[in-house]
């Protein structure tokens, strides 16, 4: 097993075999602790298998850029949004760039999750379960769907392919 720097896995260590770039477990502890408080309630639940059973990482790095919360398994970002995030091209960007690693995406505001937080985690479980299988628009949601194939799958997860 390869040794652990006191950075994080896979950075400052030149004999590790981590395949993360050198800061990215760095940048995603700071956003962990500079989260807003949205995120930090709305994490109560998907941490520890609570939402569903199914297993979430918080601030998981995707290409250059950090998901919110993201369910591997199920190929679901979740993104908790404040109201600079209204119309952002650069968030369209991120969307479609995650889309195309094969993600769907969920974007939900910060003020619904602190004020109606089991509607926003009816929503999630509704995605994960493939209840959402259409790309929604509306003024409190946003969802982006990525339709999954087998082939697809494989492809993403193996990575001799």
């Amino acid at each position: 097993m390869a040794p652990r720097s006191g950075d994080g896995v896979g950075e400052g260590a030149a004999q590790t075999r981590s395949r993360r770039k050198q800061g990215t477990t760095q940048r995603a502890r700071n956003l962990r602790q500079a989260g807003n408080q949205a995120e930090a309630l709305l994490w109560l639940e998907p941490k520890s298998r609570k939402l569903g059973g199914y297993r979430f990482t918080r601030q998981f790095s995707i290409g250059p850029f950090f998901a919110d919360f993201a369910c591997r398994e199920r190929w679901l970002v979740v993104e908790i949004d404040g109201s600079q995030h209204a119309d952002s091209s650069y968030d369209r960007h991120r969307d479609d760039f995650m889309q195309a690693q094969g993600y769907s995406i969920l974007r939900v505001w910060n003020h619904d999750v602190l004020k109606q937080r089991t509607p926003v985690c009816e929503t999630i479980l509704a995605a994960l379960d493939g209840r959402l299988a259409e790309d929604i628009v509306a003024s409190d949601l946003r969802f982006v769907f990525t339709p999954r194939s087998s082939d697809t799958v494989f492809s993403k997860t193996d990575p001799s392919v």
